[in-house]
């Protein structure tokens, strides 16, 4: 099985990956961790592709986290896609707590041009964080 959580930055998707670890038993793949697979870039690509066609055709259980958009190029067309967003504040507070508690302004502005960036991918899930029960969420993506 292949799970692919995406969105922006704070908005929730490291947890919920961390939350359905155990009921699916999966190898955890955050960002660009894929680049350990090999010592070129297009290699670990590649080696990652592999994999995530493996695990989409039942051999494995991967768990891909993502921010980066260009990262859902790799996923093969039978996994599943769960889109996890979060209100622009939240995700603003959530930035200003990793940054030492100051949210400086470029990084507002980035954060602001950012939101929404993800809201037209397509996917089979979509987790509007602190809006719903993520117990259920879990049970919902397990069945």
């Amino acid at each position: 099985m292949l799970i692919c959580i995406f969105g922006e930055s704070c908005t929730g998707k490291t947890t919920l990956a961390q939350r359905l670890l155990p009921y699916c038993k999966a190898t955890l793949y955050h960002g660009k961790d894929y680049l350990r697979l090999a010592k070129s870039e297009a290699e670990a690509r590649s080696k990652f592709r592999a994999l995530l066609e493996n695990a989409a055709d039942g051999d494995g259980n991967i768990i891909f986290v993502t921010t980066e958009k260009e990262n859902l190029s790799l996923l093969p067309k039978r996994c599943v896609r769960i889109l996890v967003t979060a209100p622009l504040p939240v995700i603003q507070e959530r930035f200003a707590k990793r940054m030492g508690g100051t949210l400086p302004l470029p990084v507002a502005a980035m954060l602001e041009r950012k939101h929404g960036s993800f809201d037209h991918e397509p996917h089979d899930l979509h987790v509007e964080n602190g809006q719903e029960d993520l117990d259920a969420i879990l049970r919902l993506i397990c069945r």
